[in-house]
């Protein structure tokens, strides 16, 4: 993609990303922590309140897994071994984490209608085709089941939108897309969207929860 001349814009691709997280691993929770703090909290207080068999994609490091609760079954996958390592590490005494493991988010091995929940938080503009990968997230939820996302979600008007743009162009090396509308999701016929919060800081995220419909 070329926004002008001189400037050549990377797509986003699986390499990119696998790079981009073998070198945030290490640092990831000392830089993330805080301002991933209230999305996390606030995807995680919906899970809670449900029940069965969870899926997390894209869990990396692990940081919302000690906080979900016991009687829930938690499984979560990331492209990432070197953040599932430390993810595993958090979690070693926690027998309600059923698997952690290696796996494309966007290329899912679990069958049609596997998970009660699916959540994915900060994800979707982290990978190379997420309209794949909100297709996946859907497949494997059973009908009446529950999809929570939590992202930033770009516009085209307002101050943001002008950081988002001049982003762009390093958004190979971060292993970040910045430009995902929500609409791309709101316009999925199976996920009927029953709850829309805006999440810290400066409004920045926004947390979607939908509700998959049986047909």
């Amino acid at each position: 993609m070329v926004d002008n001349p001189g400037q050549i814009v990377r797509k986003l691709d699986d390499a990119a990303v696998l790079a981009a997280y073998a070198r945030w691993a290490p640092v990831y929770d000392m830089f993330f922590r805080i301002p991933l703090y209230w999305g996390r909290r606030a995807a995680v207080r919906h899970v809670n309140e449900l029940d069965g068999h969870v899926l997390e994609a894209g869990v990396g490091t692990g940081m919302s897994l000690p906080l979900y609760k016991d009687r829930l079954k938690i499984t979560g996958i990331d492209i990432s071994e070197e953040m599932l390592k430390k993810a595993r590490k958090k979690v070693s005494h926690r027998p309600n984490i059923d698997d952690l493991q290696v796996m494309d988010a966007g290329r899912l091995s679990y069958p049609d209608n596997h998970f009660d929940v699916v959540v994915a938080m900060y994800v979707i503009t982290v990978v190379p085709d997420p309209d794949k990968v909100v297709q996946e997230l859907e497949r494997v939820t059973k009908p009446g089941g529950t999809v929570i996302l939590v992202n930033h979600f770009s516009t085209d008007t307002g101050p943001w939108s002008v950081f988002e743009q001049g982003l762009k162009k390093f958004g190979h090396r971060l292993g970040w897309n910045p430009e995902f509308p929500r609409s791309r999701i709101l316009g999925r016929t199976r996920l009927q969207l029953e709850i829309e919060e805006s999440v810290p800081p400066l409004r920045l995220f926004t947390l979607l929860k939908f509700r998959k419909r049986s047909s």
